[in-house]
């Protein structure tokens, strides 16, 4: 029977990930409460000896020897002593036995919600300490399975199970079984009671810390980032600043031979990435923002609530707008400003735009 309770308790720590030694504190607490539930006058006299290296598994009450009849479950009579000890004298102590068995069904019952409770408890910790300083970081998980009809992916860390809902994912990107990925921690919810670790490889912020992965102008600080704005699975915007002259933020976030700009496109499934220098002073930021498109001016029309005229070459007026309205959406996203954007000629002469 102990083997078989060793090799239970041992599977128990290995699915909860927790420690032998803890489980088995965990496991003499709950069997000393249950005990106490079922021999309410034991107190202090309860010994519960848990062993693993030994395959000691012994449930215990010290009892007192009296000569006459006992008054409560702290007693035994020396005649009983004396089966169990032949040395027992009247005055001393005995090591009653009890076999899990002799527990109420109250009792056992109230044991394995104790356990369960610990494990709950346990667990919840050992989540929090092995994320608590990676929520707003990026990981590598690997996929582990894919639900083929709601969408869900469920990835691997560190022997934790995370999952990766069709809504945080990017748009098109097809996961498969074993392979590694990155992912951004966007928070941990529930915390005080089952956290859940809320994953996303749509957030922007995940191709800041991409970049931070690849550039070490940016990981020491030399280069900002400034600005993001994403449209997972099409098209980033990102704005650069460097902080030492002799150092091209846009250059160095691109790479020898695009190397670093190339590693992050093909980390995010091909999704466009465009750099751009930042600049303290709106209209530069906003023409900017606007690339691949030729800007002709920009014009700030009412700096409280942050709008803005462009106008740019007619031959231009669809590359600044982009396909279904996104360079500009875009573009307003990451400069912070609401953006009109008209043409050079409102009515061009045929055959000179």
């Amino acid at each position: 029977m102990n083997n078989d309770f060793f090799a239970a308790l041992s599977l128990l720590g290995a699915e909860n990930s927790v420690e032998t030694d803890l489980l088995v504190e965990k496991v003499k607490s709950a069997m000393t409460k249950a005990i106490h539930r079922a021999y309410p006058d034991s107190g202090d006299n309860v010994r519960v000896d848990i062993d693993p290296v030994t395959k000691t598994f012994d449930l215990c009450i010290i009892k007192t020897v009296v000569d006459d009849e006992p008054l409560d479950d702290n007693e035994i009579n020396i005649d009983q002593a004396r089966l169990i000890d032949p040395s027992a004298v009247v005055g001393g102590t005995v090591e009653c036995k009890l076999d899990t068995a002799s527990l109420s069904r109250n009792a056992a019952q109230s044991a394995k919600q104790s356990i369960r409770g610990d494990l709950r408890e346990i667990s919840r910790e050992n989540l929090l300490t092995k994320f608590q300083d990676k929520e707003n970081e990026c990981i590598t998980a690997t996929v582990s399975q894919v639900e083929p009809g709601r969408g869900t992916v469920t990835l691997i860390y560190d022997k934790t199970e995370l999952y990766l809902f069709r809504n945080e994912q990017i748009p098109g990107e097809v996961l498969k079984e074993g392979q590694s990925v990155k992912v951004y921690i966007t928070g941990i919810a529930n915390k005080q009671k089952k956290p859940i670790i809320k994953i996303s490889r749509a957030h922007r912020d995940l191709v800041k810390r991409l970049f931070e992965l690849e550039v070490p102008e940016i990981y020491d600080g030399t280069v900002e980032v400034m600005a993001i704005s994403r449209e997972a699975g099409a098209r980033t915007k990102i704005a650069v600043q460097s902080h030492d002259p002799n150092v091209d933020a846009v250059g160095a976030c691109i790479g020898p031979k695009r190397s670093r700009i190339t590693a992050v496109v093909n980390e995010l499934n091909g999704e466009k990435i465009d750099i751009i220098n930042y600049s303290d002073k709106p209209e530069e930021f906003i023409a900017k923002a606007l690339a691949p498109a030729e800007v002709l001016s920009v014009t700030i029309t009412d700096p409280e609530n942050r709008s803005c005229t462009v106008v740019v070459p007619n031959n231009q007026l669809s590359l600044a707008i982009g396909n279904r309205g996104q360079n500009a959406k875009l573009a307003a996203k990451l400069t912070g400003y609401k953006i009109d954007i008209k043409p050079e000629f409102e009515n061009p002469i045929q055959g000179l735009e």
